[in-house]
């Protein structure tokens, strides 16, 4: 699969509120399904010229997609990913995952933005890095897996 099909199902879940739409788009982009991910170049064509990423966690903030192709070109080893939960209505969708950096599992949640023609503009990633449980919750609680 390529950008404009991906840029297709943004579209898609935009105009109907289709979380499987957009899920499967997702799933494209990060290499989830049959394809692989998409390169650094043709993911950055999914993206608004004006395109902002902010991360509160870090205070840190990419402006632009050609500083965010940067970054990712330059990032050293990628994550595994796994997608939890994708759902939203209109231009905005939130994204649940898992990002696995060799054994240093962190939780993330993507809010993207996104246009009318599907481009993403804004995305506002939080991450947690996980943590054991106290143990007076373990009456009430059971493992996500």
């Amino acid at each position: 699969m390529d950008d404009i099909e991906v840029t297709t199902l943004f579209r898609k879940a935009i105009a109907d509120n289709d979380d499987v739409a957009m899920r499967r788009g997702i799933e494209q982009m990060l290499g989830l399904s049959d394809g692989g991910a998409l390169s650094a170049e043709k993911e950055y064509l999914l993206r608004h010229p004006e395109y902002v990423m902010e991360l509160p966690q870090s205070n840190e903030r990419i402006r632009g997609r050609d500083a965010m192709r940067a970054m990712q070109e330059s990032f050293p080893t990628p994550p595994e990913v796994q997608l939890r939960r994708v759902h939203g209505s209109g231009r905005t969708w939130v994204v649940e995952g898992v990002n696995d950096y060799d054994g240093d599992v962190w939780n993330v949640v993507l809010i993207l933005e996104l246009n009318d023609d599907g481009l993403i503009v804004r995305d506002t990633r939080y991450y947690g890095q996980r943590s054991d449980p106290p143990q007076w919750r373990s009456p009430w609680v059971e493992p996500i897996e």
